[in-house]
């Protein structure tokens, strides 16, 4: 398999794995994953497309992110792909040169080169028989990078659509590697996080194609399929790829967030369904238990907790919750034991956050899934960006993606001008040119 030659530039990024010299990545990101310093110059916004909208595809957007550049807060770059696919989670290869992005609906993966030109990506390779490839997986959801791999969490499967579903391994270019099943008992899925130190990796729960390609009101309303969603999260060897134990939480667990801290052994969770936030900790004796923590909201009205981004010090987890469009933020300077110390209404409707490594930057985007968004009547699709000063958030620019014809912007990732990347290990740096197109 041929690879495309490192870009090159007249200035270098400086890569470093320890958190003390990251001074602008995301945070929350794989620990095999080289970080940025310095300031972000680019947001990249994998975004689903809306029927009768500008060109109607599923489409990677680019966000000048700098305030010291003219493109602050512009929309740089579009690269649609063609169709809609249920566009949703993306996630960058090891070198930090190719950004994976995948569909729920008809498991097709898009990977784009990101480093040659960060300004503008480029579409390098297509993978469109992955539940052929995988033998019947369905719903690529999250993208994570491992030593010379991209490790996939999916969602279903192809044979009933339901929630039975499994990890999946590829390297770096794009040659599917091998396929690993959730465990009997906790076959849901949804994301899985490393933590290096400890060898371990978490995979948590959510539920089949049948139901998230449904409108979320009949969803809400059939009492039935409401019983098929996840309700465990798994603790992992990971070098193994053994699972080790299951640990019961209710409502479908949806974002894994370990502690950055090499010396913290535990992590957060979110239910989604009973909106609860949950710590997974490792006692004396090397396991894990599940700890519910606190409410997220007012789990009577369902807020519906989705995504979580914890900072880089383990202090504070910002919240957000999808139906109420708000997001909180907790002080978990004592993780068992997190205190709520700010709530704010970002929009309708509220989705992904990223946050820079020294807390100071803080994005939103605001679509969940096709059938989900607008479920409360206004179905607003943007990006917002904020400074945090440890008290408030502070708007600093924001896109309406509907008035720009682009779409439903979902997850989001940092880009930054004149990178050069690192080759590692054995496997190829990405796609290249020449990988397979399917």
């Amino acid at each position: 398999m041929a690879t495309r030659p490192l870009a090159t530039a007249a200035l270098a990024i400086v890569f470093s794995l320890a958190g003390a010299t990251a001074h602008a990545d995301e945070t929350c990101q794989s620990p095999y994953l080289p970080k940025l310093v310095g300031q972000e110059d680019y947001v990249y916004v994998w975004t689903l497309g809306i029927e009768g909208l500008g060109d109607g595809s599923d489409k990677l957007v680019t966000v000048g992110a700098n305030p010291e550049r003219d493109d602050y807060g512009k929309v740089v770059a579009s690269v649609s792909v063609g169709g809609r696919h249920e566009a949703h989670h993306a996630g960058l290869s090891d070198d930090r040169r190719f950004l994976w992005a995948g569909g729920l609906d008809d498991s097709r993966i898009d990977v784009f080169d990101i480093a040659t030109n960060p300004a503008q990506p480029a579409l390098v390779n297509t993978i469109t028989d992955f539940e052929e490839q995988t033998g019947g997986v369905v719903g690529p959801h999250g993208f994570y990078a491992i030593p010379g791999r991209m490790l996939i969490s999916a969602l279903s499967n192809g044979k009933d659509h339901g929630g039975k579903t499994a990890l999946v391994e590829y390297t770096n270019a794009g040659q599917f590697v091998r396929t690993i099943w959730m465990p009997k008992g906790a076959e849901y899925g949804y994301d899985a996080r490393v933590n290096a130190h400890l060898n371990r990796m978490l995979t948590s729960s959510f539920t089949g194609h049948q139901n998230y390609m449904r409108k979320l009101g009949d969803l809400l309303g059939d009492a039935e399929a409401m019983k098929n969603f996840g309700d465990t999260v798994v603790v992992w060897d990971f070098h193994a790829r053994k699972p080790l134990q299951t640990l019961k939480i209710p409502g479908a667990p949806l974002e894994i967030r370990w502690a950055l801290d090499p010396t913290h052994t535990w992590a957060f969770t979110s239910a989604a369904l009973t909106s609860k936030l949950w710590g997974v900790f490792r006692k004396d004796d090397g396991r894990f238990e599940a700890v519910e923590l606190a409410d997220i909201g007012d789990p009577a009205k369902v807020p519906l907790p989705v995504d979580i981004s914890l900072s880089a010090d383990d202090t504070t987890l910002f919240v957000d919750t999808f139906l109420d469009g708000m997001v909180r933020v907790f002080d978990v300077t004592d993780p068992r034991a997190p205190k709520q110390i700010y709530e704010r209404k970002i929009g309708s409707q509220v989705n992904m956050v990223s946050q820079s490594w020294d807390g100071k930057r803080i994005y939103f985007t605001s679509s969940l899934l096709g059938q989900w968004d607008g479920h409360g009547g206004e179905d607003e699709q943007f990006l917002k960006a904020f400074t945090w000063d440890g008290k408030q958030l502070t708007p600093t620019f924001e896109l309406d993606f509907r008035k720009l014809g682009l779409g439903r912007p979902h997850i989001m990732r940092f880009g930054q001008h004149g990178l050069v990347s690192v080759r590692r290990g054995d496997e190829a740096a990405g796609p290249g040119l020449a990988a397979r197109t399917r």
